[in-house]
């Protein structure tokens, strides 16, 4: 009776209930006294296993995970032109809900963050080493206009290197490229530069404008002397100042004088050479 009361005794003792949270599956094993480990089933959280004997489980997070490296420093990478660029590459990627049991057989480590572990074990290195390449392909102030075409790039590779693996890669953004103090000073003074030149150039223009506008106002006012010129003839002169007369008969209160006058009163147009007309 002692012997049943304490096997049933260790066997309580020895039950457990292993329980999965949220956005994780768990890979529990059974652990025999006798036996090594063995993988028993994979749950899907918020969940337990239930009260079973000599279970444990290592529960593995299937949510988006953002893994940042930086280019900093003695790590910079040597731009195309040989320009120092520092920048930092972020990596977003999760494990496959269905491939939890091959992450943790094949890739996954024992210890708190079995994540971390794989990361560092097999994509850190290789990251690193895809988007260094990326970047060096182009000069250094051209790479902010490709940051987009590096991050592709550079998801391109590491999906090659995760295939078949329990790694989905999600995306890759590289990060705001820092220059050398030197070199964003200089690209500050050029496009300082850049903006007086086209203020200057805006200026220069308006000047232009409005000289065409004056020169065919001139143009137009001496076309329209060159008419009135052509118009005002000895004969045409002589005509107006007949209508001009016309219209003051009419008027109650006029006095007109018009000197020099001809025949008939009406004024003599034309070029006179003064003291020669008594001798006519």
């Amino acid at each position: 009776m002692r012997r049943l009361l304490a096997v049933l005794a260790l066997g309580i003792i020895g039950c457990t209930n292993p329980s999965t949270p949220a956005g994780y599956v768990g890979y529990v094993t059974k652990h025999p006294y006798t036996m090594p480990a063995r993988f028993y089933e994979l749950q899907t959280g918020p969940t337990s296993t239930g009260l079973g004997w000599m279970l444990e489980v290592t529960n593995i997070s299937v949510t988006p995970n953002t893994s940042t490296e930086q280019f900093v420093g003695p790590t910079a990478v040597l731009a195309k032109d040989n320009l120092h660029i520092e920048f930092q590459a972020h990596l977003l990627w999760k494990i496959d809900p269905e491939n939890v049991k091959v992450f943790v057989e094949k890739y996954g480590e024992t210890g708190e963050n079995p994540l971390a572990s794989a990361y560092n074990n097999f994509i850190k290195e290789p990251f690193r080493t895809y988007t260094r390449d990326e970047v060096q392909k182009y000069d250094g102030l051209d790479i902010k206009d490709n940051i987009d075409v590096i991050g592709s790039a550079v998801q391109d590779r590491i999906l090659k290197l995760t295939k078949d693996t329990p790694f989905t890669i999600i995306s890759v953004v590289i990060g705001n490229i820092q220059y050398p103090e030197t070199v964003a000073q200089s690209v500050a003074n050029k496009l300082a530069a850049t903006q007086v030149l086209e203020q200057t150039t805006i200026e220069i223009q308006t000047a232009k404008a409005k000289a065409q506008i004056r020169e065919a106002e001139a143009e137009g006012v001496a076309k329209a002397m060159d008419t009135i010129n052509q118009k005002l003839t000895p004969l045409y002169v002589q005509y107006e100042a007949i209508q001009a007369q016309q219209k003051m008969v009419n008027s109650p209160n006029h006095t007109e004088v018009y000197i020099p006058v001809g025949p008939m009163g009406v004024p003599i147009v034309g070029t006179m050479k003064m003291g020669q007309e008594g001798k006519q």
